[in-house]
């Protein structure tokens, strides 16, 4: 299984480049993962749903990698998080909190083709929404580019401070505050044993 970018979302790029700079890339909803499941039912909800954004061709060549060295969907969409958080920092867009930005790279990942599944935990509609991402990035259908650049210039108005250090750090915090001393040890020996094996190599 292989995920690859499609001639449809570079059409529509280079389409997109002619008339603004800002780049169209996939159009993407919100999603939120099982840590994110309890503040916000759906992040973009203020917006319509969608925003747009196909990934950059350098994330998803990392992305690509991280599947190659058998990394496990969470790491592969953790790619996309970074792109989203450098392109707040960036002041391309901005977002209303970490946790939407977060939920943007999710959602991202999933219409790129990561096979990230839905939440265990969280309300329905946000898996109803993590499934149709996912159904999305399985389509070829174009995407709208009139929707997306309403709702990219929807999230300009946001702020910027989503992407900061202490905002991540407090969000890193609360998710970790929700899970068990179990869970966080199993995830610990499990990022041991993959440093281990990339040392190996």
């Amino acid at each position: 299984r292989t995920f690859a970018l499609r001639g449809r979302a570079r059409d529509c790029q280079q389409k997109s480049d002619k008339k603004e700079r800002l780049p169209v890339r996939h159009q993407t909803k919100m999603s939120t993962s099982a840590e994110m499941t309890s503040a916000l039912q759906h992040p973009l909800s203020m917006f319509g749903a969608n925003v747009c954004t196909m990934p950059e061709e350098e994330t998803l060549e990392r992305a690509r990698e991280d599947e190659r060295e058998g990394k496990s969907p969470s790491t592969q969409a953790g790619e996309f998080v970074r792109e989203e958080m450098e392109h707040i920092r960036e002041g391309e867009h901005g977002a209303s909190s970490a946790k939407q930005a977060i939920a943007i790279g999710l959602s991202k990942a999933r219409r790129a083709g990561v096979e990230l599944p839905p939440p265990k935990r969280g309300s329905r509609k946000i898996k109803r929404q993590a499934k149709r991402d996912l159904k999305k990035g399985r389509s070829h259908k174009r995407p709208s580019r009139t929707r997306s650049r309403a709702r990219k210039r929807a999230l300009k108005r946001e702020p910027r401070r989503a992407a900061s250090h202490r905002a991540l750090s407090r969000q890193a915090h609360r998710a970790a505050r929700r899970r068990s001393a179990a869970s966080r040890s199993r995830a610990a020996k499990k990022a041991a044993r993959t440093r281990a094996r990339r040392r190996r190599r």
